[in-house]
């Protein structure tokens, strides 16, 4: 792997091309971070940041964070796994969900014991190597790169070991899953394993944190009576603790209240069954807790 040349900026590597691409840029650019604008460019400097981004195959990110060419990451769980490079989970990002299964020809097997002798083919042989060494399954396990489904129609493989979504696909070949969950995947922000958090990374978490809550709260503001507002501040605590402002109507305050996202509505129902008036819901493009 090349070693860069000294410098000041925290080195990112974010993924190139695929499903983690659109979603790693979108979510550093929330985080206040200049992104590309043309998919061809290499690399990106956002000197006013402190940060330089690189943009690379997402299977090789693991590998540049564990020798220390790169500070930082965002790849997929599974692909971490997968490289066995030496570097470590910091933050699950909550985009590029996937699962991991074990599949093969329907009615057939039921489950992981049922691998032995078998040959498997998967683009993940790192994740399924180790997924039957943790339960002393001999297996033969060959990579195949791209769909792997037509592996067993082919005659080279017994089992494929793949990600899942529907399901449709593999019906279509005449699989279906078996077994538990191998594992389950999603972006996650790295670093390198065993050694002092890179300059910076405590920022860059930060902001990123930010967007994540960001993205799974909503503001909520309404008017009540301070009778009523023990009974409010009961179904809508916040975070911390709900702001709560005198009105000009005598008796009556404005509260402020950061809640979650999911269940907001029903949440402006309860409010507005206990007195609350004039309640409104705004969007949180990032904070700081």
């Amino acid at each position: 792997m090349p070693t860069l040349p000294p410098t000041d900026l925290v080195r990112v590597a974010v993924p190139n091309k695929g499903a983690l691409s659109a979603a790693a840029s979108e979510i550093l650019t929330e985080s206040g971070y200049l992104q590309r604008t043309d998919s061809k460019k290499l690399t990106l400097v956002d000197h006013e940041n402190g940060v330089e981004f690189f943009y690379l195959r997402p299977r090789d990110i693991a590998l540049y964070v564990a020798d220390g060419t790169l500070d930082i990451g965002i790849t997929g769980r599974d692909l971490l796994r997968d490289s066995a490079a030496k570097a470590e989970e910091v933050l699950p990002l909550g985009f590029g969900r996937s699962r991991f299964y074990f599949a093969g020809p329907i009615g057939r097997y039921r489950s992981v014991e049922d691998l032995a002798g078998l040959r498997i083919a998967t683009s993940y042989v790192g994740v399924v190597e180790a997924h039957l060494a943790e339960r002393g399954i001999d297996a033969s396990v060959t990579r195949l790169d791209g769909a792997v489904e037509t592996s067993i129609q082919l005659g080279v493989a017994d089992v494929i070991a793949d990600v899942v979504e529907t399901g449709a696909t593999l019906r279509q070949a005449g699989l279906e899953t078996f077994g538990e969950v191998v594992l389950e995947s999603e972006a996650v922000l790295i670093t390198r394993a065993g050694a002092e958090p890179p300059e910076g990374l405590t920022t860059f978490k930060r902001r990123i944190e930010g967007v994540l809550v960001a993205r799974s709260y909503v503001m909520m503001d309404y008017d009540i009576a301070e009778q009523d507002v023990a009974a409010a501040t009961a179904h809508a605590p916040g975070i911390e603790s709900p702001t709560i402002s005198p009105l000009a109507r005598d008796g009556w305050v404005a509260v402020r209240v950061m809640v979650p996202r999911r269940g907001a509505q029903r949440l402006m129902d309860e409010l507005y069954d206990l007195g609350a008036r004039g309640i409104l819901m705004t969007e949180i493009h990032a904070c700081r807790l």
